[in-house]
């Protein structure tokens, strides 16, 4: 129903559209209800002593620094210690070439803010990161898509998108969030020869690359681009390469991180000071005193140990509870894996059953940006104990029986 306001707002907010997964979050509040829809850390992994320490120490030994404004660009030993973690993979960087931002998806919105005019094209992969597009959107951005499967983005496709010159290329390269997947080596290499090629940067958004579970870690775009011009020994810059503390000590605290050619940093400095004027002083100091000395190696190692046992569950109870005709990823890490249902279903409509059976997840067509995907889902592992997944998966194979039953009868 119209209001006095709506006249008042800004003609970008149309664009503006509520994040479905949080709309459907609000229908599984019911704790009798297994939810698969958030992609939400286990809570039993947060290093909750190691956080109640540094806390103390921060406030009695730098208590004044730490409740203080700070700079724009992030606490400078946060950013020496991201610098060198860096490093590991094989890429030189400074702490001039990052910014810390207030969890990922500011630094999704601040790159909307530098780079997106009404209008311009991102390719993306389809199905892609919901955020990112509901940060996008209100900059009036427009996608080109390239259909992905359990290799990623198919680079086959991806020299037509790239023909109507997108701004940038928007990739998830490990575990992504939807399906899981991971993109091959030879795909890589293909993304970093025809971006080069095209003169069109890209953004590699990696929450989740050091959660493997399995196999061998792959070299990532922003290093692959690097040893392309310069032997790998500095960072060329064609890639901005985004990543977050959220999935590796806890979300609650809003950290994340932008790596980028220095130029690039300094916009997006500018816009950060639009803003929020920098990220909490506070948490930065915390996260630098519980991460430091080895303690992040570690712990890491502790959320891999759990998120794996979980992910074993889930597919061990998919082949055993699902009917013939559904179909899901097998992620080598990460936090979700992503269900393809017989052609026809829809998602949406099996939602509604599948709260009756005090079941949730995320149907998939809210991922692709230019339609589609209305037979798909995404289900998260990682914050449910072992036989709550055995017992939602059970719950959601019988809504998608019923389901199947009341269309043949139809």
């Amino acid at each position: 129903m119209p209001t006095l306001w709506d006249h008042r707002f800004a003609q970008r907010t149309h664009r503006m559209k509520s994040s479905a997964i949080r709309e459907l979050l609000k229908l599984t509040e019911d704790p009798e209800i297994i939810s698969f829809a958030g992609g939400l850390p286990a809570p039993e992994v947060f290093p909750v002593e190691e956080f109640v320490e540094a806390c103390t120490k921060v406030l009695r030994e730098k208590g004044d620094w730490a409740l203080q404004y700070g700079s724009t660009e992030g606490y400078t030993p946060l950013r020496e210690m991201i610098a060198q973690h860096t490093s590991r993979y094989g890429i030189e960087v400074t702490a001039e070439n990052i910014l810390i931002t207030s969890g990922s998806q500011q630094a999704l919105d601040l790159l909307g803010k530098v780079f997106i005019n009404p209008g311009d094209h991102i390719l993306t992969e389809s199905p892609t990161y919901l955020g990112a597009l509901q940060a996008w959107n209100l900059y009036g951005a427009e996608y080109v898509t390239v259909p992905s499967d359990d290799d990623g983005i198919i680079t086959d496709h991806l020299e037509s998108a790239l023909r109507t010159g997108p701004k940038f290329i928007y990739v998830l390269p490990n575990f992504q969030n939807p399906t899981g997947v991971t993109i091959s080596l030879e795909r890589r290499l293909k993304i970093v020869e025809l971006a080069d090629h095209y003169g069109v940067p890209i953004v590699e958004d990696d929450p989740y690359g050091q959660l493997r579970f399995e196999g061998e870690p792959l070299t990532p775009i922003e290093v692959l681009d690097s040893q392309k011009h310069h032997n790998g020994h500095c960072y060329t810059g064609n890639v901005i390469y985004l990543s977050t503390f959220s999935k590796i000590l806890a979300p609650g605290i809003r950290l994340a991180w932008v790596v980028a050619p220095p130029e690039v940093i300094r916009k997006l400095v500018m816009a950060k000071q639009g803003t929020d004027l920098h990220t909490s002083t506070f948490n930065q100091m915390v996260a630098y005193e519980v991460s430091k000395g080895g303690f992040l190696d570690r712990h890491v190692q502790k959320i891999i140990q759990v998120y794996r046992e979980r992910r074993n569950v889930m597919l061990e109870s998919l082949s055993e509870h699902m009917p013939e005709g559904v179909r899901w990823t097998h992620p080598r890490g990460g936090l979700f894996l992503w269900v393809t249902l017989p052609e026809g279903m829809s998602s949406l409509e099996l939602f509604k059953e599948a709260v009756k059976q005090k079941v949730a997840f995320v149907p998939g067509e809210s991922f692709f940006p230019c339609g589609g995907g209305e037979n798909t889902m995404r289900l998260n592992f990682s914050m449910m104990p072992p036989e709550k997944i055995n017992e939602g998966i059970s719950r959601l194979a019988r809504a998608i029986k019923n389901a199947l039953a009341s269309e043949r009868r139809g």
